[in-house]
């Protein structure tokens, strides 16, 4: 595998809005549904989203959050983000490269989709603490990730939401939300 890195992300941002399609594809819609199904009907009340890319699933969050703050490493990613988020008025894109201290303490519900296998181990690691750290009681943290393993990983995607929550040292109770071949969506609450 040859993974990318994040000035390889802000190329992609800089040359295609969309790159992924994460807009317009079915699967992605199916995804992004599936995610809001993990969150709950809400409202949810301060809502952390980890590597919000375009902006895709930030604005579906921000309508059922009574805050977002939607985190994104690259700076065309973040400008896409706000472009996602223009009419949100609780919704905000913040750029943030992890592993980096939260933008907020404490949070009701934390996404993370589409981030743990561009991480290295140690980086993944040390996002699993922070999060945990920062998940208030009873609250929810909702992943969604490729089962398959694609060119540009650092790790592997078999078991990765799995060892996430291993790495962050607590108990967990994880629903399974939805599936297919190519994806997983969990929502896991502190046990």
């Amino acid at each position: 595998m040859s993974a990318i890195t994040l000035d390889g992300f802000e190329r992609k941002f800089a040359e295609a809005d969309d790159p992924w399609r994460t807009f317009t594809d079915r699967d992605e819609a199916t995804k992004r549904a599936a995610i809001l199904h993990a969150l709950g009907p809400g409202p949810v009340g301060r809502v952390l989203e980890l590597a919000s890319g375009n902006g895709s699933n930030s604005v579906a969050i921000a309508r059922r959050a009574l805050r977002l703050d939607a985190t994104e490493g690259t700076i065309e990613g973040t400008r896409l983000t706000v472009r996602a988020l223009d009419g949100q008025p609780r919704a905000r894109a913040i750029r943030l490269a992890l592993p980096a201290h939260l933008p907020r303490r404490r949070y009701d519900a934390i996404v993370v989709a589409e981030l743990l296998y561009y991480l290295s181990p140690r980086a993944m690691a040390r996002v699993a603490r922070d999060c945990a750290a920062a998940l208030a009681p009873g609250g929810r943290l909702v992943l969604a990730h490729h089962q398959i393993d694609f060119y540009d990983f650092v790790q592997r995607s078999r078991h990765i939401q799995h060892r996430f929550l291993h790495e962050t040292g607590r108990e967990w109770l994880v629903r399974e939300v939805a599936h297919n071949t190519r994806w997983q969506v969990l929502s896991a609450t502190r046990v």
